[in-house]
């Protein structure tokens, strides 16, 4: 039997609430991600891990506020533990290898694709896997093609996200990156969800797995303590926060500096800018 599936029991609440926090995710992640292309090489991983944590946290976060609007008439539902940590832990581990990608090579170019291909595929690979976690009185199938538009949907976007973080130098241009970041997963999840017809029948066990509300209630503790410290280093980190000017290359020993030059107006030579090497020449005795 044909099952009736309703993504917006709670109306627009729950898809608000879960817009704003894949924004959140994503403002404080692509912010992170920005600060780590400023620094030296020493403090690059960290922040790029705490990019990884808040946008992994966010759209993990995002896509179970969106199920808790989620029935099927007929059936209740309920959630694997097991693979609903998974579906975190896949989120965390692809969301951040795109990220330490265009961390350490750069928002252009090859890795600027590969980046955001990872990136949209492990959106794609949460909300995927966090589906087959739910147990209930029937059968879930999905429309391949709008399988198909989703993902790409995810890719796209995230792409699109990880080149305006690579940019971003303000305040305004993080807001617009994190816009389009809550934007991937936001898409994705209802492209997918238009995707799902549920076949509703008598021979599964609909008791098995914990309802929705006793089990990701307590889950998003950990994933809302990851954004709420990546709030805390965001707030205190000016540079964060209004953006500022690129770290200057570290310099190798060995490897002479390039210093910009000027014209002097007395003399209308050349002269070196910046530090330079003095000769101490001592008297000669005649």
């Amino acid at each position: 039997m044909q099952g009736t599936v309703d993504g917006f029991s709670y109306g627009l609440v729950t898809p608000l609430v879960a817009y704003l926090m894949a924004c959140l995710g994503g403002a404080l992640g692509l912010r992170c991600t920005t600060r780590a292309m400023t620094v030296t090489r020493s403090w690059r991983p960290g922040w790029l891990a705490l990019g990884t944590a808040a946008i992994g946290s966010g759209i993990w976060t995002m896509h179970f506020i969106a199920m808790m609007g989620f029935t099927i008439e007929g059936t209740p539902i309920h959630y694997d533990r097991a693979m609903t940590f998974a579906s975190l832990a896949v989120a965390i581990v692809m969301v951040g290898t795109g990220i330490f990608i265009v961390g350490y090579r750069g928002a252009s170019g090859t890795a600027l694709f590969t980046g955001g291909t990872v990136t949209g595929l492990g959106i794609a690979s949460m909300h995927y896997l966090g589906m087959a976690g739910m147990s209930l009185d029937g059968r879930l199938e999905y429309d391949v093609p709008t399988v198909a538009v989703s993902v790409a949907i995810a890719m796209a976007a995230a792409t699109a996200a990880l080149w305006a973080a690579g940019r971003a130098r303000g305040f305004l241009w993080s807001v617009g990156a994190s816009l389009v970041m809550g934007l991937a997963v936001a898409g994705m999840h209802y492209t997918g969800m238009a995707a799902l017809n549920v076949h509703v029948h008598g021979t599964s066990d609909p008791t098995a797995g914990e309802p929705a509300a006793a089990l990701l209630g307590p889950m998003m503790v950990g994933p809302l303590a990851l954004l709420v410290l990546a709030g805390i280093v965001v707030i205190f980190d000016p540079l964060v926060v209004m953006g500022g000017p690129a770290a200057p290359a570290e310099h190798k020993p060995g490897v002479p500096a390039h210093p910009s030059f000027h014209r002097s107006p007395a003399r209308g030579r050349l002269r070196a800018r910046g530090p330079v090497e003095h000769r101490s020449r001592t008297p000669q005795r005649r």
